[in-house]
């Protein structure tokens, strides 16, 4: 059996997102705009937390997976690549998260 990646999500969501599918969430959901696509990934980022907290493994990973989806429709709002997400990520392997973390600018 083949994994399931977010490569594989993502593409999903990139087809769905333009489709003509009146019953597709995805469809439904980039047509509201980012921010509301923004405001479902808060939502769901919540939940995830609430579940760690509770020490719910099933429920934190309904809720993992339901905020993995939200992030990759706001990527995909955004017309941030998943890849620039992975190569900013593959970038940071490198050092200690103190030392990456460190190096940012100060706001």
């Amino acid at each position: 059996m083949t994994k399931f990646t977010l490569d594989d999500l993502d593409t999903i969501i990139a087809q769905r997102a333009t489709s003509e599918d009146e019953s597709s969430y995805t469809r439904k959901l980039v047509s509201k705009g980012v921010a509301k696509c923004a405001q479902k990934l808060g939502e769901e980022a919540v939940e995830a937390a609430i579940a760690a907290v509770r020490e719910d493994r099933e429920e934190l990973t309904a809720e993992a997976a339901d905020l993995l989806y939200h992030l990759l429709v706001v990527l995909n709002v955004a017309n941030v690549p998943l890849g620039d997400v992975m190569n900013e990520l593959a970038s940071r392997t490198g050092q200690t998260g103190l030392e990456e973390k460190a190096s940012r600018p100060q706001e």
